[in-house]
């Protein structure tokens, strides 16, 4: 019989993200949230993802959004260095359960730059976040064209329409700065971003971003 590239630490994993997630849903829906998990898993599954990635894929929200460093820990136990860091590089905050993370637009500049940093030495990372993204995004792009959702969709998120929008564009640019098993899901990201935010480059969009919040409305 054929070796399986998945083991027993895989289905472990599984259950494990599950019951963490239980009563997580995505951003003001009632999508369970372990959509999520499971489609960036399959992301990276199909670039390559080894099992300790494919674990981090399904934990990669686990630390950031349910027990901080605490839950990294569990994490390395339970799963191993690689798979913890993997996820601890994916975190753009480790704090305790329900704990304030501080403001939204340093956090994203902290963990742009971060992925910056570490794009090119950190294979797993780059292809576990870049399938984040690629995930989040699709979902944005898919209620935008619900008639029922449409540009609404923004208003689920911290930095709005255009803080969002440079977010992605930020993170396209990074991806795509570097080759390796996270540059199709990085071309797709860019692709859909760019049509997204008209083709604007992330330093106009977060000048819009900036002026809508000193605004305090849309622009």
């Amino acid at each position: 019989m054929k070796a399986s590239l998945l083991t027993a630490r895989f289905d472990e994993a599984l259950q494990y993200a599950a019951l963490l997630h239980r009563h997580d849903v995505r951003k003001k829906t009632t999508i369970p949230y372990v959509a999520h998990l499971l489609g960036v898993c399959s992301i990276v599954l199909e670039n390559g993802a080894n099992e300790d990635e494919a674990i981090a894929a399904l934990l990669h929200d686990a630390a950031e959004d349910h027990g901080g460093h605490a839950q990294l820990e569990i994490i390395r136990t339970k799963f191993g260095g690689s798979v913890a860091g993997i996820v601890a590089d994916c975190s753009d905050a480790l704090v305790e359960e329900h704990a304030d993370k501080g403001p939204w637009l340093g956090r994203k500049q902290r963990y742009i730059a971060h992925l910056a940093a570490i794009v090119a030495t950190h294979p797993g990372t780059a292809l576990v976040s870049a399938a984040d993204k690629l995930y989040n995004l699709h979902s944005i792009d898919a209620d935008l064209r619900r008639a029922d959702v449409g540009e609404r969709v923004y208003e689920r998120f911290s930095g709005k329409k255009w803080g969002t929008l440079w977010y992605y564009r930020a993170l396209a640019d990074v991806f795509t700065a570097k080759s390796g098993r996270h540059s199709a899901p990085a071309t797709e990201l860019a692709g859909l971003i760019d049509e997204l935010s008209g083709g604007r480059d992330a330093a106009t969009l977060l000048t819009k971003h900036l002026a809508e919040e000193s605004n305090g409305r849309p622009i």
